[in-house]
C-alpha cells in the first residue's frame, strides 16, 4: 500500500523517536502532542524527571545518528552505591568493565533533544496542543479535544500508559485483551541539591540506593550537581505515605531510616509536600495493531514499572525493530503495513511481557536483596562465571542492560536457569574463592547453552 502522510500520536520520547525513524525513511509525518512545546513553556517533562538510557536505547538512537548527542547530556553510573541505616556504603558494580555502565539522563532534556532532531527534518511536522480524544477505525479519523479532525491511513499510537488510541481500540476491536496492575507502592520525587560550591553531595557516578526491605529511596545524578531522588513507599499501612502528614512526621521518618540522605536534603519538607505521590502501573494488551492501519508502541502497549530502567529503553527498542521491519517490507514506494504490524506485534509482545515481569522482580531485588550477603556473593560468583565461561554465562542484569542482541524473553528464560546454578554453587560458602570450580564446570556444560546463540529482537 502506498502511504500518504503518517500520523504519530504523542511526541514524548518514543513518539518523537518513531517520527524520526519514519521521517528518515522518507515518509511525510505529522506528530501530535497534547502539551505546549516544552522547549518554550515551563511545563513538567512527564511521569518522572530522571531516566537511565542503556545499551538497548543507545543502539536504537544510534540508528538515527543521535547516540553521541545523547551521551553528551548523560552521566554514566558504574554501579549501585548502597546506603545502610548508619550511613555506611557498599559499592556493587553493574558489570566487570568500565564500559558496562548505565547512563542517567534528564527526561526533559532528552525529549527536547529528540524534538530538535525531529524539526531538523523538513518532512516531519510537530503539532503542539493537540490532545487525542479518540480514533475511529472505520473512518480512519483522529479527533482531537480542540475540535480538529484528521483522516489517516496509518497511525502510530505512542501516547503513553493511558493512551487514547489504545482506549479507542478497546472500544472497537473484538476480543481486545487489556490489563493494568498498580503496585501497592507509590513514589514521590525529592532532591539533593548541589553543594554551595556546585559539587555533588555524594559520588556522582553511581545509582545511590537506600534499601529498606519493603521500601527504598534512590538517587540519580544530574549534570548540574544535584541528584533526583525517588522515595518508593506503600500508600497505606504502618510504614506508608498515609502516616507522613506533618513536617515532624517526614523529618522523623528520614532521621530514623535515611539519616545520611536527610543531611544533604535541605529542602526535604518543601519538596515532600509540594510533589504529588505518583502511581506505578504495568499495562499489558493485545493485539497492538489493527491490520495495516494502526499500531501501538512504547507505554501505550506495554507500560512497566521503573525498577529495571527499561521503560524508555524497551520503547526505543520498539522503534529500532520497527525500523528494521520497514527496511524488510519496503518495495519501491510501497509498504506492506499489515504484514509489518503483524510481525512487529509478534516480535515485541513476548519481550514486552518479559521485561514487565523482570521489572517487578527487580523492585524486590533493589529494596530487599541488594544489601543481603548472599545476594552480593551470588553477584560476585556470577561475574566469575562470566569471566570463565563468557559464551555460556552472562548475568541477568548484564543481559538486559549490556546485551541488546539478547531479547528480554530470552534473558528471562536463561536467568531462571542461571539463578538455580548460582544457588547450588553458593550454598554453604561465604566467598567466591570457596566455589567448587570442578562442579561449576560440570554444571555449566550440563545446563547452559550459549546465550549468544539465543538472540531475539
Amino acid at each position: 500500500m502506498q502511504t500518504s502522510r503518517i500520523q504519530v500520536v504523542g511526541s514524548g520520547l518514543v513518539g518523537a523517536l518513531t517520527a524520526l525513524y519514519l521521517g528518515k525513511a522518507g515518509y511525510e509525518v505529522d506528530l501530535y502532542e497534547r502539551r505546549p512545546d516544552m522547549r518554550r513553556a515551563d511545563i513538567a517533562a512527564g511521569r518522572s524527571i530522571n531516566l537511565v538510557i542503556t545499551d538497548r536505547g543507545l543502539q536504537a538512537v544510534d540508528r538515527v545518528g543521535l547516540k553521541e548527542r545523547i551521551l553528551d547530556i548523560t552521566i554514566p553510573m558504574k554501579g549501585r552505591m548502597l546506603h545502610d541505616v548508619s550511613g555506611e556504603t557498599t559499592f556493587v558494580p553493574y558489570g566487570q568493565t568500565d564500559k558496562e555502565v548505565i547512563n542517567s539522563v534528564s527526561r526533559g532534556e532528552l525529549n527536547c533533544l529528540l524534538m530538535d532532531a525531529v524539526e531538523e527534518l523538513s518532512n516531519v511536522t510537530i503539532h503542539f496542543e493537540h490532545k487525542c480524544q479518540s480514533y475511529d477505525i472505520e473512518s480512519k479519523t483522529i479527533t482531537f479535544t480542540n475540535g480538529k479532525t484528521v483522516t489517516a491511513d496509518v497511525v502510530f499510537g505512542a501516547d503513553g500508559s493511558f493512551s487514547a488510541v489504545r482506549r479507542s481500540m478497546m472500544d472497537q476491536v473484538h476480543n481486545f485483551n487489556y490489563s493494568q496492575d498498580f503496585l501497592e507502592h507509590g513514589y514521590k520525587e525529592l532532591t539533593i541539591p548541589a553543594t554551595p560550591d556546585g559539587d555533588f553531595a555524594m559520588g556522582r557516578n553511581y545509582l545511590h540506593i537506600w534499601p529498606r526491605e519493603n521500601y527504598m529511596l534512590i538517587a540519580l545524578p544530574n549534570l548540574d550537581g544535584s541528584f533526583t531522588c525517588t522515595l518508593f513507599y506503600p500508600y497505606e499501612g504502618e510504614e506508608s505515605f498515609e502516616n507522613l502528614q506533618t513536617k515532624e512526621d517526614v523529618v522523623g521518618f528520614f532521621e530514623r531510616v535515611f539519616p545520611d540522605a536527610l543531611a544533604v536534603m535541605p529542602d526535604l519538607v518543601e519538596d515532600f509536600f509540594a510533589n504529588p505521590v505518583g502511581s506505578l502501573v504495568t499495562v499489558r494488551c493485545n493485539p497492538w495493531r489493527v491490520g495495516g492501519q494502526v499500531c501501538l508502541l512504547g507505554d501505550a502497549s506495554h507500560a512497566i514499572v521503573p525498577f529495571f530502567g527499561q521503560g524508555m529503553n524497551s520503547g526505543f527498542e520498539d522503534c529500532r525493530v520497527l525500523g528494521d521491519l520497514m527496511k524488510k517490507h519496503q518495495t519501491g514506494s510501497s509498504m506492506d503495513w499489515s504484514t509489518l504490524f503483524s510481525e512487529f506485534n509478534d516480535a515485541r509482545k513476548e519481550n514486552a511481557d518479559a521485561i514487565a515481569d523482570l521489572a517487578l522482580e527487580n523492585f524486590v531485588e533493589m529494596r530487599d536483596k541488594t544489601a543481603d550477603p548472599l545476594f552480593q556473593l551470588k553477584k560476585k560468583v556470577g561475574f566469575e562465571l562470566e569471566t570463565r565461561y563468557p559464551d555460556h554465562f552472562i548475568p541477568r542484569y548484564s543481559m538486559v542492560m549490556f546485551h541488546p542482541e539478547i531479547g528480554y524473553a530470552e534473558a528471562q528464560r536463561r536467568s531462571l536457569v542461571q539463578d538455580q546454578l548460582l544457588t547450588r554453587l553458593c550454598s554453604n560458602i561465604s566467598s567466591p574463592e570457596e566455589v567448587d570450580w570442578e562442579q561449576a564446570d560440570a554444571l555449566v556444560k550440563e545446563v547452559l547453552s550459549s546465550p549468544r546463540a539465543q538472540v531475539g529482537v
